[in-house]
This record gives structure tokens, sequence and C-alpha cells, in this order.
């Protein structure tokens, strides 16, 4: 994939749902800055706490600009591999703790 072309052409489409829907994309503006505001954390952690979401999430859109933004940010490649680090780990833990409800579901199935 075209990570440059990608995050351009999203750019592009999410100013064209701007202009159909002027207070979704005003919403989202809204509630991404937010953070910002409390500056508790700099922009590169926000980026790299971003990116590990968007791998969670599999949202390669979020991948595109929050990749950019991070190297913005001045984040290096071994923070980065640090920060999805802990995605990979936050999804073998859901996976786990998922598991278990299954095994609670089933469990209920067979004795139903």
């Amino acid at each position: 994939m075209d990570w440059n072309a990608n995050r351009q052409h999203l750019l592009a489409n999410v100013g064209k749902l701007q202009a159909l829907s002027s207070d979704t994309v005003k919403g989202y503006l809204t509630v991404s800055g937010a953070g910002r505001k409390t500056a508790h954390l700099d922009e590169q952690t926000r980026q790299l706490i971003s990116l590990a979401v968007a791998v969670t999430t599999r949202c390669d859109g979020c991948i595109s600009i929050h990749a950019n933004e991070a190297v913005k940010a001045g984040a290096t490649r071994e923070q980065l591999a640090e920060a999805l680090g802990v995605a990979v780990a936050m999804n073998a833990g859901a996976a786990l703790v998922y598991s278990t409800r299954a095994m609670e579901a089933f469990e209920d199935a067979l004795s139903a």
C-alpha cells in the first residue's frame, strides 16, 4: 500500500463528507482535539497511542494519518516498535479475556 497516497485520498474524502455533513466531521475534530487541551501527554505520546489503537482496531486510515503525525512529532522507530508491542499484547490479552467469556457461554449452552 502507498500510505502517503492513502492519507491524501482519505483526507480528500473526509473533505467531501464534511461538505455533506459538517457537524459529523466537526464532532470528530472536537473529540480528537480534546486531549491536546489538557496537555498531560505530549504530541509524540498521543500519536504513538493513536497508532497502537489504530492497529488494534484495524483502521488503515488511522494508521496512515497517525504514522505521519508521529513522524512529525519526532517519534523514533524504536518508540514505534514499543508502542506496537503494547498493541500486540493488548490484542492477545483481549483474546485471552474473551476466551473465558466464550468458555462461559459454551458451558451455559451445555447446561441449557
